[in-house]
């Protein structure tokens, strides 16, 4: 259901039965992980149940291309000095959030799926082309 920046990928089922996989877990917050400095944090699987809601109501086979998933405090204050963009106390720090793209859905269409969600932030980035998804407070914004 993922890709990633390195080129990775990642098809799993994290949840049957209304019971989590922990291993399945462990796989995707390897697979969420800071490609930077390779830190790992257990990534939140409400995050993960956005994710995965929102790309259902999209009705697509395309896995999400993950752009940032779980952030360093050294990574997040690394991007946040080059850009305006990034929050202090960044979601993605505490792997509740995920900056995604759809080579095969708009960016409208992908923040619209995900507002349906209603349980979490939703931000979108129409220049970088990217939706942002979180468990956080409900919310949106534009970046």
């Amino acid at each position: 259901m993922y890709s990633g920046r390195t080129g990775e990928s990642i098809d799993t089922i994290y949840w049957v039965e209304g019971e989590y996989i922990p291993d399945a877990l462990k796989e995707i917050s390897y697979f969420f992980r800071d490609w930077r400095n390779s830190k790992i944090k257990a990534v939140d699987a409400r995050t993960v149940d956005i994710m995965t809601a929102a790309h259902r109501l999209m009705e697509t086979d395309e896995p999400y291309m993950l752009l940032s998933g779980y952030r360093s405090p050294e990574t997040n204050a690394m991007l946040r000095a080059r850009s305006g963009g990034v929050a202090k106390n960044s979601l993605h720090m505490k792997a509740q959030a995920a900056d995604l793209r759809l080579k095969s859905r708009s960016i409208s269409q992908m923040a619209s799926a995900a507002k349906a969600c209603a349980a979490g932030g939703v931000g979108t980035y129409r220049g970088s082309n990217f939706v942002h998804m979180d468990c956080g407070v409900v919310r949106t914004w534009n970046g």
